[in-house]
Protein backbone atom coordinates (compact mmCIF):
# COMPACT_ATOMS: atom_id res chain seq x y z
CA UNK A 1 0.00 0.00 0.00
CA UNK A 2 1.04 3.69 -0.90
CA UNK A 3 0.12 6.96 1.17
CA UNK A 4 0.87 10.18 -0.43
CA UNK A 5 0.50 13.34 1.25
CA UNK A 6 -1.00 15.90 -1.10
CA UNK A 7 -1.55 18.78 1.31
CA UNK A 8 1.96 20.57 0.13
CA UNK A 9 1.33 23.71 2.73
CA UNK A 10 0.43 21.55 5.68
CA UNK A 11 2.28 18.21 5.13
CA UNK A 12 1.86 16.21 8.01
CA UNK A 13 1.77 12.33 7.02
CA UNK A 14 5.64 11.61 7.57
CA UNK A 15 5.01 13.20 11.37
CA UNK A 16 1.95 10.90 12.22
CA UNK A 17 3.76 7.99 10.77
CA UNK A 18 6.96 8.33 12.32
CA UNK A 19 8.94 8.64 10.08
CA UNK A 20 9.57 12.72 9.62
CA UNK A 21 13.42 12.42 10.29
CA UNK A 22 14.13 10.13 7.20
CA UNK A 23 15.30 11.94 3.69
CA UNK A 24 13.99 9.68 0.35
CA UNK A 25 16.63 7.90 -1.07
CA UNK A 26 16.85 9.17 -4.61
CA UNK A 27 17.78 6.54 -7.72
CA UNK A 28 18.79 8.12 -10.60
CA UNK A 29 15.42 10.54 -11.23
CA UNK A 30 13.05 8.65 -9.25
CA UNK A 31 12.54 9.13 -5.34
CA UNK A 32 12.41 5.82 -3.11
CA UNK A 33 9.41 6.28 -0.99
CA UNK A 34 9.87 6.20 2.66
CA UNK A 35 8.24 3.03 4.12
CA UNK A 36 6.62 3.05 7.71
CA UNK A 37 4.59 0.44 9.66
CA UNK A 38 4.30 -1.23 6.10
CA UNK A 39 3.11 1.88 4.08
CA UNK A 40 5.01 3.07 1.43
CA UNK A 41 4.89 7.08 1.97
CA UNK A 42 5.77 9.89 0.28
CA UNK A 43 4.93 13.55 1.62
CA UNK A 44 6.18 17.31 0.87
CA UNK A 45 7.03 17.24 4.73
CA UNK A 46 10.47 15.08 3.72
CA UNK A 47 11.23 17.37 1.62
CA UNK A 48 11.52 20.30 3.34
CA UNK A 49 12.75 21.31 6.95
CA UNK A 50 9.72 21.21 9.66
CA UNK A 51 9.16 24.80 9.97
CA UNK A 52 9.84 26.15 6.22
CA UNK A 53 6.38 26.99 4.62
CA UNK A 54 5.49 26.36 0.57
CA UNK A 55 5.03 30.16 -0.23
CA UNK A 56 3.86 29.01 -3.46
CA UNK A 57 1.03 29.99 -6.17
CA UNK A 58 -1.52 27.41 -7.24
CA UNK A 59 0.44 25.65 -10.21
CA UNK A 60 3.13 25.64 -8.56
CA UNK A 61 1.93 23.71 -5.67
CA UNK A 62 -0.30 21.48 -8.15
CA UNK A 63 3.91 21.27 -10.24
CA UNK A 64 5.14 19.88 -6.91
CA UNK A 65 2.31 17.45 -6.80
CA UNK A 66 2.37 16.34 -10.20
CA UNK A 67 6.35 15.17 -9.26
CA UNK A 68 5.64 13.47 -6.10
CA UNK A 69 3.35 11.31 -7.81
CA UNK A 70 5.14 10.49 -10.96
CA UNK A 71 8.66 10.48 -9.88
CA UNK A 72 8.31 8.44 -7.02
CA UNK A 73 9.48 4.43 -7.51
CA UNK A 74 6.65 2.96 -5.81
CA UNK A 75 6.54 -0.09 -6.88
CA UNK A 76 3.72 -2.37 -7.32
CA UNK A 77 0.79 -1.16 -4.84
CA UNK A 78 -2.62 -2.69 -4.53
CA UNK A 79 -3.91 0.98 -3.62
CA UNK A 80 -2.23 3.70 -3.36
CA UNK A 81 -4.48 6.46 -1.06
CA UNK A 82 -3.90 10.17 -1.39
CA UNK A 83 -4.41 12.44 1.43
CA UNK A 84 -6.03 15.50 0.02
CA UNK A 85 -6.20 18.73 2.02
CA UNK A 86 -9.19 20.81 3.44
CA UNK A 87 -11.59 22.38 0.13
CA UNK A 88 -12.16 22.04 -3.52
CA UNK A 89 -8.74 23.66 -4.93
CA UNK A 90 -5.67 23.52 -7.13
CA UNK A 91 -4.85 20.17 -5.51
CA UNK A 92 -7.95 18.19 -5.91
CA UNK A 93 -8.61 19.21 -9.76
CA UNK A 94 -5.63 18.33 -11.06
CA UNK A 95 -5.60 14.81 -9.74
CA UNK A 96 -9.25 14.72 -10.45
CA UNK A 97 -8.41 15.55 -14.20
CA UNK A 98 -4.96 14.23 -14.26
CA UNK A 99 -4.62 11.31 -12.76
CA UNK A 100 -7.48 8.05 -13.21
CA UNK A 101 -8.93 8.07 -9.52
CA UNK A 102 -10.76 5.14 -8.73
CA UNK A 103 -13.21 7.00 -5.59
CA UNK A 104 -13.25 9.45 -3.38
CA UNK A 105 -13.99 9.34 0.38
CA UNK A 106 -15.07 12.42 2.27
CA UNK A 107 -14.02 12.46 5.85
CA UNK A 108 -16.07 15.50 7.90
CA UNK A 109 -17.39 15.84 11.14
CA UNK A 110 -21.36 16.21 11.90
CA UNK A 111 -21.70 19.65 12.53
CA UNK A 112 -23.39 21.85 9.76
CA UNK A 113 -21.12 24.10 9.05
CA UNK A 114 -18.54 20.96 8.36
CA UNK A 115 -21.04 19.17 6.24
CA UNK A 116 -21.39 22.15 3.87
CA UNK A 117 -17.74 21.63 2.62
CA UNK A 118 -18.13 17.67 2.54
CA UNK A 119 -21.42 18.26 0.36
CA UNK A 120 -19.23 20.93 -2.04
CA UNK A 121 -16.28 18.24 -1.99
CA UNK A 122 -19.18 15.60 -3.20
CA UNK A 123 -20.35 17.83 -5.84
CA UNK A 124 -16.80 18.95 -6.97
CA UNK A 125 -16.02 14.85 -7.15
CA UNK A 126 -19.32 14.23 -9.07
CA UNK A 127 -18.68 17.02 -11.77
CA UNK A 128 -15.20 15.48 -12.26
CA UNK A 129 -16.77 11.56 -12.72
CA UNK A 130 -15.30 10.47 -9.54
CA UNK A 131 -17.36 8.62 -7.80
CA UNK A 132 -17.66 8.87 -3.95
CA UNK A 133 -17.58 5.80 -2.16
CA UNK A 134 -18.35 6.79 1.36
CA UNK A 135 -17.90 9.29 4.31
CA UNK A 136 -15.68 9.21 7.64
CA UNK A 137 -17.51 10.56 10.21
CA UNK A 138 -14.49 12.15 12.40
CA UNK A 139 -15.16 13.13 15.89
CA UNK A 140 -18.35 11.78 16.03
CA UNK A 141 -18.65 12.08 19.48
CA UNK A 142 -16.11 12.95 22.55
CA UNK A 143 -15.53 10.34 25.08
CA UNK A 144 -14.19 11.34 28.30
CA UNK A 145 -10.66 9.92 29.32
CA UNK A 146 -11.77 10.29 33.25
CA UNK A 147 -15.47 9.16 32.96
CA UNK A 148 -15.77 7.49 29.94
CA UNK A 149 -18.50 9.06 28.84
CA UNK A 150 -19.86 9.52 25.28
CA UNK A 151 -21.59 12.66 24.21
CA UNK A 152 -21.88 14.06 20.67
CA UNK A 153 -20.73 17.64 21.32
CA UNK A 154 -20.20 18.47 17.15
CA UNK A 155 -24.26 17.07 16.22
CA UNK A 156 -25.08 13.38 15.70
CA UNK A 157 -26.01 11.76 12.31
CA UNK A 158 -24.24 14.24 10.30
CA UNK A 159 -22.69 12.23 8.15
CA UNK A 160 -25.71 9.87 7.51
CA UNK A 161 -27.70 12.72 6.75
CA UNK A 162 -25.48 13.61 3.94
CA UNK A 163 -25.02 10.02 2.90
CA UNK A 164 -28.80 9.52 2.45
CA UNK A 165 -28.61 12.50 0.38
CA UNK A 166 -25.96 11.42 -1.93
CA UNK A 167 -26.62 7.97 -2.23
CA UNK A 168 -23.51 6.75 -0.48
CA UNK A 169 -22.80 4.98 2.69
CA UNK A 170 -20.61 6.04 6.08
CA UNK A 171 -17.59 3.65 6.18
CA UNK A 172 -16.97 4.61 9.95
CA UNK A 173 -17.94 6.74 12.46
CA UNK A 174 -14.76 8.10 14.87
CA UNK A 175 -14.87 9.82 18.10
CA UNK A 176 -12.90 12.68 19.72
CA UNK A 177 -10.21 10.40 21.78
CA UNK A 178 -7.40 11.06 23.37
CA UNK A 179 -5.78 7.98 22.47
CA UNK A 180 -5.47 9.31 18.44
CA UNK A 181 -4.24 12.66 19.25
CA UNK A 182 -1.48 10.62 21.53
CA UNK A 183 -0.23 8.62 19.08
CA UNK A 184 -0.61 10.75 15.89
CA UNK A 185 1.66 12.96 17.41
CA UNK A 186 3.81 10.19 18.77
CA UNK A 187 3.79 8.77 14.75
CA UNK A 188 2.29 5.34 15.90
CA UNK A 189 -1.04 4.84 14.33
CA UNK A 190 -3.45 3.56 16.82
CA UNK A 191 -4.33 0.83 14.95
CA UNK A 192 -0.44 -0.25 15.30
CA UNK A 193 -0.42 0.75 19.34
CA UNK A 194 -4.06 -0.73 20.10
CA UNK A 195 -5.23 -3.08 17.32
CA UNK A 196 -7.90 -4.63 19.54
CA UNK A 197 -9.48 -1.09 20.12
CA UNK A 198 -12.71 -0.40 19.56
CA UNK A 199 -11.22 2.75 17.58
CA UNK A 200 -8.72 0.37 15.77
CA UNK A 201 -11.68 -2.21 14.89
CA UNK A 202 -13.75 0.97 13.44
CA UNK A 203 -11.30 1.64 11.11
CA UNK A 204 -10.37 -1.53 9.89
CA UNK A 205 -13.34 -2.34 9.02
CA UNK A 206 -13.93 0.85 7.05
CA UNK A 207 -10.54 0.13 5.16
CA UNK A 208 -11.94 -3.30 4.40
CA UNK A 209 -15.47 -2.16 3.52
CA UNK A 210 -13.53 0.02 1.07
CA UNK A 211 -11.41 -2.45 -0.28
CA UNK A 212 -14.79 -4.28 -1.20
CA UNK A 213 -15.96 -1.52 -2.77
CA UNK A 214 -13.21 -0.99 -4.44
CA UNK A 215 -13.26 -4.54 -6.03
CA UNK A 216 -17.18 -4.27 -6.74
CA UNK A 217 -17.80 -6.70 -4.02
CA UNK A 218 -20.96 -6.69 -2.47
CA UNK A 219 -20.88 -4.70 1.13
CA UNK A 220 -23.46 -7.11 2.34
CA UNK A 221 -21.13 -10.40 2.06
CA UNK A 222 -20.89 -12.02 5.44
CA UNK A 223 -17.09 -12.26 5.35
CA UNK A 224 -16.22 -9.18 5.06
CA UNK A 225 -18.10 -8.43 8.40
CA UNK A 226 -15.18 -8.60 10.60
CA UNK A 227 -16.30 -6.64 14.03
CA UNK A 228 -18.87 -8.33 16.17
CA UNK A 229 -20.26 -5.44 18.33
Amino acid sequence: MGLLDADIYGPSQCHMMGVSEIKPELRGKQLMPVTAHGVKCMSMGFLMSLNTPAIWRGPMASGALQQLLMDTEWGDLDILLIDMPPGTGDIQLTLSQRVPLSGAVIVTTPQDIALLDARKAMEMFTKVEVPTLGIIENMSTHICCNCGHEEAIFGSNGGEHVALEYETEVLAQLPLALSIRQQSDRGIPIVVSDPDSKISKSLCFAARKLMCLLAGLVSSDPEIDIIDD
